[in-house]
């Protein structure tokens, strides 16, 4: 892999990552060092293991059977977030989710955002109330939906929809947000208006974005790793990997010459 001395703070570090799907092979050796408070995008064609890499990182290749994992993801405490003794129950509400098609519970927008918390215990309403407002207010939904808090989730709009599960993910306290996609199946002005969040968050939490549109990566990531055929080909700051890439293979997929 072609890498670059970068200097920053990681948040998490992936050593030697190798991943299975039965006998299959989907990652091979990836390393990686996820900067803490700034945006890192994921890159490659369909099927590259991106988004497979994305889903370790909160271990929800757990929940599919057939999965065996090697090598090491740490968090910047030093915690391996695969050892035997980690919950993967706690690592998911300090490493949230948000997946490609919003996936809102049929449930009020109100209990949909304090869902997390309900599980956690947290029943008091002036605590739930607080978290509400100030969770929708930082996914940039508060004005369009405060008067109707008690109404179905489905109700919204497709976009609505998404920022209300960034919403939900960010009432827990997370550190690090994944997105798999998060524009994948929205309009333009909809996918303007996620871009708009994710800058806007940037900083307070690492957020970590697999994207098949390259200049979406370019407008809002920090950092870019490109992934081809389940290897990390090149990790670097964005303006780098945009504009002067130091491996052949993503110069060609920048370039569009494949993918």
């Amino acid at each position: 892999m072609t890498q670059h001395k970068i200097q920053f703070s990681p948040v998490m570090r992936v050593r030697g990552l190798d991943l299975y799907y039965g006998t299959a092979q989907a990652l091979f050796s990836v390393d990686m060092d996820i900067p803490k408070h700034q945006v890192t995008a994921l890159i490659g064609p369909s099927g590259c293991g991106k988004s497979t890499f994305l889903r370790c990182l909160n271990r929800m290749n757990d929940l599919l059977g057939s999965v065996s994992i090697q090598g090491k993801i740490e968090m910047d405490d030093g915690t391996d977030i695969y050892d035997k003794h980690q919950d993967p129950i706690q690592l998911r509400r300090q490493v949230g989710m948000i997946f490609q098609k919003s996936n809102p519970f049929p449930k009020t927008i109100y209990e949909n955002v304090v869902y997390g918390l309900r599980i956690a215990g947290v029943n008091d309403k002036k605590t739930l109330d607080q978290v509400v407002e100030s969770s929708l207010t930082r996914a940039a939904l508060w004005d369009e939906v405060k008067d109707r808090l008690d109404q179905s989730a489905l109700g919204l709009s497709g976009g609505q929809m998404q920022r209300l599960c960034i919403a939900r993910a960010v009432a827990v306290g997370p550190e690090i947000l994944l997105m798999d996609e998060p524009c994948s199946a929205l309009d333009p002005k909809s996918t303007a208006k996620i871009e708009d969040l994710i800058l806007e968050l940037r900083g307070k939490y690492t957020i970590v974005i697999v994207t098949h549109n390259m200049q979406q990566a370019s407008r809002v990531s920090d950092y870019t790793g490109f992934f081809y055929e389940g290897k990390l080909i090149e990790f670097d700051r964005t303006q780098q990997i945009f504009t002067n890439p130091k491996n052949q293979q993503t110069e060609d997929y920048i370039t569009g010459r494949f993918g």
